[in-house]
């Protein structure tokens, strides 16, 4: 006798779509610019260790403080000996403290970038309304302007001590406007020159050894050369070697436009000629970072 066999399902008659409770969401969509608003929020904030272990604290807020300290004790001695000027110019301020500013860069740019590449998350946030440029723009703009805050916040104190001992109102006022155009074009190029070397590794600890390495091996290197050059009576060798390093790229722009002495040996900075050649390259390495940052997670986000 014939027994009937059950006729073969295809895959789409098992399906089943279950309502297990969840509410539609009818709210506003807020798109890209919320998205990347709020990474560049959470990026500056995580910058000085905002919303995160007491651990991540320490490090960001102690290089805070040892910025401002020295810029408190010279407003406080000009202060009780009721000097005529600051011991310091706002702009030599930076580069007097170049070692604490490129640790601070090793410290925080990978801690921006290396744990998305090492969680594999960057993937996961190209799937939402948030884009490769969006990403990039957010992270650069807040390292950038965690590292403004990091070197504007001593001349702030510089300023107001200034200003308490009675120093000159205009000159005080243009020596401290010179010293925001620099270390905010700084700000600009070591948030770059930081971001660009820790994306490259996913390893935290490999990248803070290589921006540590890049920005002051280069800063020894270039003035042990300019050294050279000048006990050899070749003088003018000097800014052209200062290109090679990103403080005394730094340093040579705010000399030749800013009005700053100096740090070259014989203190011999850059004509306005060559000081235009230091913008240009200053300009063309930020451009240059943010197209390889572009590149890189273009890559990462496939």
């Amino acid at each position: 006798m014939a027994v009937d066999q059950p006729m073969p399902t295809t895959p789409g008659d098992q399906t089943r779509i279950h309502n297990i409770g969840y509410r539609n969401y009818d709210g506003p969509r807020l798109g890209r610019s919320y998205a990347t608003r709020s990474l560049y929020s959470q990026s500056l904030r995580g910058s000085y260790g905002l919303g995160r272990s007491i651990k991540s604290k320490v490090l960001p807020m102690l290089l805070f403080v040892v910025m401002c300290v020295p810029a408190a004790i010279m407003v406080a001695v000009a202060v009780a000996t009721k000097a005529k000027d600051l011991p310091v110019d706002y702009t030599r301020y930076a580069i007097i403290m170049q070692a604490v500013i490129s640790l601070y860069v090793a410290s925080q740019a990978p801690q921006s970038v290396s744990r998305d590449l090492r969680f594999k998350t960057v993937p996961l946030y190209f799937s939402r309304p948030i884009e490769t440029a969006d990403y990039v723009r957010a992270k650069y703009a807040a390292l950038a302007s965690a590292l403004f805050v990091l070197t504007a916040a001593p001349l702030i104190v510089l300023y107001v001590g200034a200003l308490l001992a009675k120093l000159d109102f205009a000159d005080q006022t243009k020596g401290f406007g010179q010293g925001l155009v620099s270390v905010a074009l700084l700000s600009l190029l070591f948030a770059g020159i930081g971001l660009v070397i820790a994306s490259v590794t996913p390893r935290r600890g490999f990248g803070i050894a290589a921006v540590i390495a890049v920005l002051t091996i280069s800063y020894g290197a270039v003035s042990t050369l300019q050294a050279i050059a000048d006990a050899q009576g070749s003088s003018s060798a000097v800014p052209w070697i200062g290109l090679f390093s990103p403080v005394t790229l730094i340093d040579g722009v705010q000399s030749a436009f800013l009005g700053a002495s100096s740090a070259f040996p014989g203190e011999v900075g850059p004509t306005h000629g060559e000081g235009a050649v230091y913008v240009l390259v200053v300009l063309g390495l930020i451009a240059a970072a943010y197209g390889l940052l572009l590149r890189r997670y273009k890559k990462v986000g496939l």
